[in-house]
């Protein structure tokens, strides 16, 4: 059996996401994540997007697919995306709601009864499970874990 490598500086890089329909969805997380194009592709069958946030590539969307996310395919689970505060998740639900994405819970939930972290859980226009939450400040908001949501707000 192989040995384990020492990776002591590993983190997550990039996500790429492949999507049906390039300027829509790079449009939808342009809006809410506020990231800048870094690269773009524009020839026919090839198309991309690479979208980056103060010169540091966060998403790469390929435009090299049909239908919509399968959650019976084998792949993504969910994306999942960090931020500091309550309020910015809130804020982010305001732009979904713009936007007119899909929840899968009303309002802010928290990963469990009683949890001090939570977020919203939503899809991309391509039915991308994504999810924006806090590490932090949700307790204190009486906020209540619907008893169908495992902590990570899909299942």
């Amino acid at each position: 059996m192989p040995g384990t490598v020492a990776l002591t500086s590993l983190q997550t890089g990039h996500v790429g996401l492949n999507v049906t329909d390039l300027d829509r969805s790079a449009a939808f997380y342009r809006t809410l994540l506020g990231l800048d194009l870094a690269s773009e592709g524009t020839e026919e069958g090839r198309r991309f997007a690479f979208l980056a946030r103060d010169g540091r590539l966060v998403i790469t969307l390929w435009q090299q697919s049909t239908g919509s996310f399968a959650t019976s395919a084998p792949g993504l689970h969910h994306l999942s995306f960090q931020v500091d505060s309550l309020e910015e998740v809130r804020a982010a639900e305001r732009t979904l709601r713009e936007l007119g994405a899909e929840f899968a819970y009303e309002g802010v939930v928290p990963h469990s009864e009683g949890a001090a972290s939570g977020g919203i859980f939503f899809t991309d226009p391509d039915g991308i499970r994504l999810e924006i939450f806090t590490p932090e400040g949700i307790g204190e908001t009486g906020a209540t874990a619907p008893t169908t949501a495992p902590t990570c707000g899909f299942f």
